[in-house]
Formats: structure tokens, C-alpha cells, sequence
């Protein structure tokens, strides 16, 4: 079963995400509180537990949610294999893959400690297409 790990907002832009204990999507907006939240393609974003368990075993510094500036970790599904377009339950809320990866930043930080990110290439982003509230332990499903 899949499942949400850790949910993460930060309310300033350039800043690391902190881990809190649920979050509010709202259609056309994303996650209420979060710095990054707008009527745009990438208002939230996933991150698997397995790929951040990679870089830990590389890595110096602690590697806690929201380091690699994602919205919702996750464990038990494959994130970096699902196509645009794709619609996950996630608790009670749904989302739509939009965008697989994105370019890092070059001075960040765990880059700089490891020589590579995995956000770039196994990070996901969504848009709200159901509101609601989701919370470490909330299954995901991918619908059909």
C-alpha cells in the first residue's frame, strides 16, 4: 500500500520546507500556506521515500521531509514512472501529475555536500483537482 510519510510547506519562497502535521489543498491554488501555492502547473510537490533513502546513504548532512523542498513524501509508489496526466488519490484529496523533475538550484545544499539531487529527476509535481486535507499515513492510490 502506498502511502503519504511526511506532509511540508515553507511560507517564504528560498527557504527549506518544514514537516506539519496535515495540509489544506484548495482547487486552482495548491496548499494553503504554502509559498509556492498559485494557479499554476506545479503547486505541489512529491517526493518518494526510496529516492531520498538513496541519497541518505551518500550523503553527510541529515536528509529530513522537506529538505529537497517537497510537499509530500511518500513510500510504496513509484513516482518518477508516472506519466503526465496521471490522477492520484491522496487521502481525500486528488491530484494530476503535471511536470517529472525539475532544475535544481546550483547552490543547493545537498548537491553541493553529494555531487547530485533527486529531485530533479524523481520529483514530481500536481495540481489539486479535489480539495481537501492529507496527512502523514493517508493512502495514495493511482486512479484509472
Amino acid at each position: 500500500m502506498a502511502q503519504v510519510t511526511a506532509v511540508n510547506i515553507s511560507e517564504r519562497k528560498g527557504v527549506r520546507k518544514h514537516e506539519v502535521p496535515y495540509i489544506d489543498l484548495k482547487l486552482r491554488h495548491g496548499i494553503v500556506g504554502d509559498a509556492h501555492a498559485g494557479d499554476w502547473h506545479r503547486q505541489i510537490s512529491l517526493l518518494a521515500e526510496e529516492s531520498v533513502d538513496t541519497m541518505r546513504a551518500a550523503c553527510p548532512i541529515a536528509l529530513d521531509a522537506g529538505i529537497f523542498a517537497e510537499n509530500i513524501n511518500t513510500r510504496g509508489i513509484e513516482l518518477r514512472t508516472l506519466p503526465v496526466g496521471t490522477h492520484l488519490r491522496v487521502g481525500e484529496t486528488e491530484l494530476e501529475v503535471t511536470q517529472i523533475g525539475k532544475q535544481c538550484h546550483n547552490d543547493c545544499e545537498i548537491k553541493r555536500a553529494t555531487g547530485k539531487c533527486v529531485m530533479p529527476t524523481e520529483g514530481i509535481f500536481a495540481v489539486v483537482v479535489k480539495e481537501g486535507r492529507v496527512q502523514a499515513g493517508d493512502e495514495i492510490e493511482v486512479l484509472k
